[in-house]
């Protein structure tokens, strides 16, 4: 008894998933044998995994879903900025600065999923993937912004409101994520609608700069086509001259009769 006891405690023991995975950490479990686990393995919910007992066929990958912080801090000039403003002849600047902060952290219940797509074997690969998602809802978001060109919304956000229609577009646009936060410390905007109208000017210029060189060089193709025709008319006569020399006396008395 006392051995079927022993060799009863060994068993469960090896067996036990949890036990290899730290108090509020996940585990994820690769074997040879069954692939991924599709479940993962929690704290405080009993796993024991008989294919545990083969040895060097278990492999758990223990990871944490830590909160991630992230900051934003960037600034540029909207595009061609300085060329309409020098364009228009105005004092107008149109640089843009923010200085934000967003967090949120991974789903749990998704980790699996992003698991078995981006391959995550350590901690480490987990950390860069939360990097890298930082970075693309940074990019999400200034691309809202900019792309809407929305004055009252921006008004808003430089006085210091919320901008909860980001949030929620965030959300929508990565429902892997969960607590999302996002608090903007200092924003600076150009004038949007100034931005247009020097916009509009110097395309309108473009446009009729266009034109008139169109018109130009149509005129140029068209005397350069003249210019091609009369030299190949002119070869021709000499060509016909040279064949019958008397044309030229005929051409002569016929130009100097009534």
């Amino acid at each position: 008894m006392l051995l079927l006891l022993i060799l009863g405690g060994v068993v469960f023991y090896f067996g036990w998933a949890q036990f290899r995975v730290p108090v509020g950490a996940y585990g994820i479990v690769h074997s040879k044998t069954h692939g991924m686990d599709p479940n993962l393995i929690r704290s405080g919910e009993f796993r024991w995994l008989w294919y545990m007992l083969i040895p060097t066929n278990v492999q758990i990958v223990a990871l944490n879903l830590d909160k991630v912080n992230h900051s934003i801090n960037t600034r540029g000039t909207l595009p061609s900025g300085d060329t309409y403003a020098a364009f228009t002849g105005i004092n107008a600047d149109f640089s843009w600065e923010i200085r934000a902060a967003i967090s949120f952290r991974l789903d749990s219940d998704q980790l699996i999923s992003l698991a078995g797509r981006y391959n995550f074997n350590s901690q480490e690969d987990l950390t860069a993937f939360e990097q890298d998602l930082a970075q693309r809802i940074e990019t999400f978001i200034l691309r809202q912004w900019f792309l809407n060109e929305d004055n009252q919304r921006l008004e808003e956000i430089m006085l210091g409101g919320l901008d909860t229609e980001i949030q929620r577009e965030v959300e929508r646009q990565f429902p892997q994520i969960l607590d999302f936060s996002f608090v903007v410390n200092t924003v600076r905007f150009p004038d949007f609608a100034l931005y247009r109208q020097t916009r509009l000017l110097f395309e309108d210029f473009i446009a009729a700069q266009r034109e008139f060189i169109s018109v130009a060089l149509a005129q140029q193709a068209q005397a350069h086509i003249n210019t091609q025709l009369r030299f190949a008319e002119l070869e021709r006569y000499g060509q016909l001259f040279e064949r019958y020399p008397a044309l030229l006396q005929f051409l002569a008395i016929e130009r100097a009769s009534p």
